[in-house]
């Protein structure tokens, strides 16, 4: 009988996402063991429950999965994981809070390709704004992009204090800059946008952002991204579906399902990564948007 693929799904809040439960048995896990109110202390315990209940040839065919709505927390479990391995006793690991790492991911990699096709530019030295910042999304979409260059600035819709925490851990964590602003009126957002060539949406659903008039007077705004599919959604004027098309002013606008679509496709592709490979892996918000960007060149 052939060993079973194992995955154990975590998470620091009550449930576990039914969304990555389904991913990862649509992927090709035969079992996925959800495991609610994980806190940090207890990730060595329970990692190495998993590691010791089978031989170290059966570490490639185990899994654990870091869910929840942090990404600071998924990180850190995810790094306390890797502490609690034992080698040969290794196990592979797979971090993507609430979906973020895979829905930043796909966003960073959709508005790289418009960028290129479009404008013949790249991430490097692009002046971005991320709005939602504090949020998940926000949050990793800030990181890869200032990783891979970008100027990012991330915007406060209830001031700067948020931000500005949020820029200090990213500096202290990944050693990359990154720049607060107020925008918690729609002037200061028109100010914050008009210094921009790309804006991330990653707010919360059902929540207005940017309206027809802020992209008309954003003369330098090239691409502007949504990852909300709620009406209202977060950019005025820019359709769900939309892959490119144009919206006031001279940007051209990427919606929330056709980020979706390259989100989807890269977590069901990281999930078969662990299971496919042949040796034990460790996946975070780096590796989903290597992934992305090969599913959109």
């Amino acid at each position: 009988m052939a060993e079973k693929q194992i995955l154990h799904m975590l998470s620091p809040l009550k449930h576990v996402s039914p969304f990555d439960v389904n991913m990862a048995l649509d992927a090709g896990y035969d079992a996925a063991v959800p495991y609610g109110s994980v806190a940090l202390a207890e990730i060595t315990g329970l990692v190495q429950d998993a590691i010791f209940s089978r031989p170290p040839k059966l570490g490639v065919r185990t899994g654990i999965f870091f869910g929840g709505k942090d990404a600071l927390l998924a990180l850190d479990m995810l790094e306390a994981a890797k502490k609690a391995m034992v080698p040969p006793f290794i196990v592979s690991l797979f971090a993507d809070p609430a979906g973020s790492f895979t829905t930043a991911a796909a966003m960073v990699a959709r508005v790289e390709r418009r960028l290129r096709d479009t404008h013949k530019r790249e991430l490097k030295g692009l002046r971005i704004v991320v709005f939602g910042a504090t949020g998940v999304v926000g949050f990793a979409s800030g990181v890869i992009a200032a990783l891979e260059g970008a100027e990012v600035t991330l915007a406060g819709y209830d001031g700067v204090a948020r931000v500005a925490r949020a820029a200090e851990e990213i500096e202290r964590r990944f050693r990359v800059g990154v720049h607060p602003a107020d925008a918690s009126t729609p002037e200061r957002v028109g100010a914050v946008l008009g210094h921009a060539e790309a804006a991330f949406c990653a707010g919360r659903a059902g929540v207005r952002i940017l309206d027809a008039a802020m992209l008309q007077a954003a003369a330098g705004l090239l691409v502007v991204a949504d990852v909300n599919a709620v009406p209202p959604t977060g950019v005025e004027g820019l359709e769900v579906s939309a892959d490119g098309a144009a919206l006031p002013g001279k940007a051209v606008g990427i919606g929330a399902l056709a980020i979706g679509q390259t989100k989807y496709a890269t977590e069901a592709g990281l999930f078969r990564r662990m299971i496919e490979s042949t040796k034990p892996v460790a996946l975070d918000f780096r590796d989903a948007f290597a992934f992305a960007r090969d599913l959109v060149r």
